[in-house]
């Protein structure tokens, strides 16, 4: 039996009136995503407790059977496993986000232009991260470079209690109040704001930055600093469900989830985060995993994310058909030459296009197995509302993994 997981970061929403009151999925023309729910189950999961942030961290977490509220420690830290850091018992890790802030005025007063810089290339920012670790000279604090804006911050002896928030979630915003703060620890904070407000100055003069904004592109001017915690440890899936996968992801925090509970990250090659990553190679990669011996494949896609942090409505729909159409294809005819299979689509959370960031509404899911394939009455397809109505409900969000592994769907 081999099992695969497509999950399109985000791409669940609320109506759109721009698409004729529908959400994307409702809008997108998605066939073979649609047979998944006409010959399978679909319903509706919680993936985010109530007591938590609906970030794709906790999400996925939850999505791939771990309970958040148990094990999670902090964002940072899992995309630090990715990068291969080794955090040490004291240290604290950051996600560090090359932002574009407007020009002018002082720091307090920018407001947060773009959250991934134009999605500045991973060779710029790379430079750029080198520019800050020379300019900073504090004990103890380190930047690493990772992906594209994403990167990530040691700070050795902080606490986790500073308050930062996502910068995502402040696009066309004033940052004063959303600068880091802390009453219980406030030195920690101040060193935070610090960092933040000097990279703005070299930042913004950097070559890197000038050569950018003289083709006519956003610069890279400042870091932002959010996301932190402590190293996190989780079971081992393969112990947990008794089989073994692989994470084929463009991003480092899916990547760290994976290795931290033993799951193989698979390098695909042209795969980005965004609208324009390999989709085939995401899919040939998991059959590839299939026939090489794997039992589990989770196919993460970020892009219907990204379109909903962006407002980008026809992208956001763009992006679910080029899941339906460019990887449902290659996948489910890998599939078929196994005696059986299983397959879940959804979403970890939704992104509404009206919100720009996240929200911690139920999602829909489906589930397809190949020895059950029985036509479901009355399901016109795959979206947030055929799921509401099947009257299928995960009220748990870490227990869909094991219904699913354990055929109960």
């Amino acid at each position: 039996m081999k099992y695969l997981v497509i999950l399109g970061d985000g791409m669940s929403d609320y109506p759109v009136p721009e698409l004729g009151g529908k959400t994307p999925l409702q809008y997108a023309k998605k066939p073979y995503i649609d047979d998944i729910a006409r010959y399978g189950t679909i319903g509706l999961v919680k993936t985010v407790p109530e007591s938590m942030f609906p970030g794709s961290d906790t999400a996925n977490m939850s999505v791939l059977g771990f309970d958040p509220e148990k094990y999670y420690t902090g964002r940072s830290p899992i995309e630090a496993v990715s990068m291969g850091l080794t955090l040490e018992k004291d240290d604290v890790a950051f996600r560090c986000n090359l932002v574009t802030l407007s020009e002018g005025g002082n720091y307090e007063d920018k407001v947060m232009i773009d959250y991934s810089s134009d999605e500045i290339t991973s060779a710029e920012s790379k430079e750029l991260i080198v520019a800050i670790n020379e300019n900073i000279n504090i004990e103890g604090i380190k930047f690493y470079p990772g992906i594209s804006y994403r990167h990530c911050m040691v700070f050795n002896g902080c606490g986790t209690t500073t308050e930062n928030t996502p910068p995502h979630d402040i696009l066309e915003k004033h940052i004063a109040e959303y600068l880091p703060r802390d009453e219980s620890s406030p030195g920690c904070a101040e060193t935070l704001n610090r960092m933040m407000r000097e990279s703005y100055g070299y930042l913004s003069k950097h070559p890197v930055n000038v050569a950018r904004v003289q083709r006519g592109l956003r610069p890279a001017n400042s870091v932002w600093l959010w996301g932190q915690g402590t190293r996190m440890e989780l079971p081992s899936f393969e112990g947990k469900y008794g089989l073994k996968g692989v994470v084929i992801s463009a991003v480092d925090l899916i990547k760290g989830i994976g290795l931290c509970c033993g799951l193989e990250p698979l390098h695909v090659e042209g795969a980005t985060g965004i609208l324009d990553t390999n989709y085939e190679g995401k899919a040939k990669a998991a059959v590839d995993a299939f026939k090489g011996g794997a039992d589990f494949a989770y196919i993460h896609i970020e892009a219907p994310d990204e379109c909903g942090h962006r407002y980008e409505i026809e992208n956001k729909v763009k992006s679910i058909e080029l899941i339906d159409s460019r990887v449902m294809p290659i996948v489910m005819e890998g599939l078929e030459g196994f005696d059986d299979y299983s397959v879940l689509v959804l979403p970890d959370h939704p992104t509404p296009l009206s919100l720009r960031t996240h929200a911690r509404d139920p999602v829909p899911f489906a589930v397809y197995t190949k020895s059950k394939r029985r036509l479901n009455p009355g399901v016109a397809g795959y979206d947030e509302f055929e799921g509401e109505k099947s009257g299928v409900y995960v009220g748990v969000g870490h227990t869909l993994m094991g219904k699913f592994i354990g055929g109960e769907l």
